[in-house]
This record gives structure tokens, sequence and C-alpha cells, in this order.
């Protein structure tokens, strides 16, 4: 899923990303297509598509006349369109803000890890609103940042312990709109109506440090972003700081869990 913002928050890469969150992004989308439960046939706008975890399990789970995916990163729509080859999905350059849709065109607009991203995450749900028919389902899902996150939320632990200046990064801190009670607000002012939110909560186990440690080495999103802009010193640091805080068993796997909050409403 594709962000756009401050430098840290750009996301470009497909390849990078997977090994990052995509890889756990497709578990909860399974998930959030299965609670929403939606009957088949419909026509669904997946908005900030990314490498096309969403519409994949659209595709697979929910049996749609078709999904649009819509993400303002070329490389990531390209990946998208690359490991998403069916005739019922199509990609297109566009912003949340500006969807390249008409008015009352979908049956359902969706949206995953994407809405703390966007610069006026209001304006986004306007535009949510008006791409889906009277009635339609409009549904998203954000990290829990601030501490379901797990991977994340042990990082960003970690590096302010060692780097306090690093507590502006943080994405708990930063994100405070991927809560409950706020993302509940949002949709309900946005003029949804029978707004529910629920937890998706999937494992995430990594097989050993490395497959923990080696994503964030790459220089795409916020942590990673953090992680480039550290000295070698100070990145070795963080490094063998994770590696004994982490909840490592004897085997050296780390199992940790990833929460997600999903949002529906109509």
């Amino acid at each position: 899923m594709a962000r756009t913002g401050t430098g840290s928050d750009t996301w470009s890469s497909g390849e990078r990303y997977e090994p990052y969150v995509g890889r756990w992004s497709r578990r909860v989308a399974e998930r959030f297509v299965a609670w929403l439960d939606l009957p088949p046939g419909l026509r669904w706008l997946d908005v900030g598509c990314g490498t096309g975890a969403l519409t994949e399990a659209v595709l697979l789970d929910a049996a749609p006349a078709s999904v649009l995916g819509v993400d303002p990163s070329p490389g990531f729509l390209g990946h998208a369109a690359a490991t998403v080859p069916d005739p019922r999905a199509t990609f297109a350059l566009g912003d949340a803000r500006a969807l390249p849709v008409a008015d009352h065109s979908v049956d359902a607009v969706v949206s995953g890890l994407v809405l703390n991203f966007v610069p006026d995450p209001a304006a986004a749900l306007a535009e949510f609103r008006r791409a889906a028919r009277p009635g339609g389902t409009v549904a998203f899902y954000v990290w829990d940042y601030a501490g379901g996150m797990q991977m994340m939320r042990w990082f960003w632990d970690v590096a302010v312990e060692l780097d306090p200046a690093a507590a502006a990064q943080h994405e708990g801190s930063r994100f405070a709109l991927c809560r409950p009670d706020p993302l509940r607000d949002l949709a309900a002012t946005a003029g949804l109506a029978g707004v529910d939110v629920t937890e998706i909560v999937v494992p995430t186990v990594f097989p050993d440090f490395d497959d923990y440690w080696t994503p964030f080495l790459s220089a795409q999103a916020p942590a990673p972003s953090y992680v480039a802009s550290l000295d070698d010193g100070r990145r070795t640091a963080l490094r063998e700081a994770l590696r004994d805080r982490l909840p490592t068993a004897d085997d050296g796997t780390i199992s940790l869990t990833a929460r997600a909050w999903a949002v529906r409403g109509h």
C-alpha cells in the first residue's frame, strides 16, 4: 500500500515492501474481506492498493465483478499488475483525495494501511463516499502502531530508549488517528452510517533475528528511513539492543503479533 507525505513516509518499491510488512498485510487483508462478508458480483475500488494485497484478497474471497486498484506509486502499481494477473482487476495511478472514478460508480470502497499516511484523511473519506453508490460499503484498516503492531512497537521503544530524539518519528505517537475512538469519530464525521470498528490480529513469526532486522534496512517507510539516517555505530547499537530485547525462543524464532483496526460503514 503506497503512501505519500514526508520522505520517510514514501513507499515506492514493492520488492522492499513485501519482506517488511507486505507479508503480514496480506494476512490482515484476508481477514478484513471475510469480516466485510459482502455478496458476490460487486464493483470494488481499492484505494492505495500498493502491491495488490487487498485487491488479491477481494478477488480470491469476494467473487467481485471487478476491482480497480488506485495508488500514487508507479512502482507499486507495476508490482501489483505483475502479481495479480486477473482480468477482473485493473490498476490506475491516482490520489486518495482525488480518485479517478465517477460519482457513485462502485459498490464497495476499501483501503488497507493507507489512511494515516494521507495528509488529509477527512478529504480521503469524502472521496470514498463520493465514489460509492448510495448504500454502498466504505471500509478501511490501519495498523495499531501504538500497541498491537508489535514488530514496530518493539523497534521504536528500543530506538527511543537509545535516542530520545527518535520519539518524534515514533509511528505510535505520530499516528494518533490509529485508535478505535478517533477512527470511529472520523468515519462518523465523514457521514458514514452504521460505523463498526473491530480488531484484526495476525501472527508475525520470524524464523530468526535476521528475518526481523533485515527489512529495516530497506530505507523505505518511517522505521527503515530512521535506520538509514544512523551512522554505522548507532545502527549497530540499535540492532544489538533489539537482538537482546526481542522475545526469542530457544530455536531462534521470534513470535510476535500484528493488530490492525478495521472500520466499516455505509
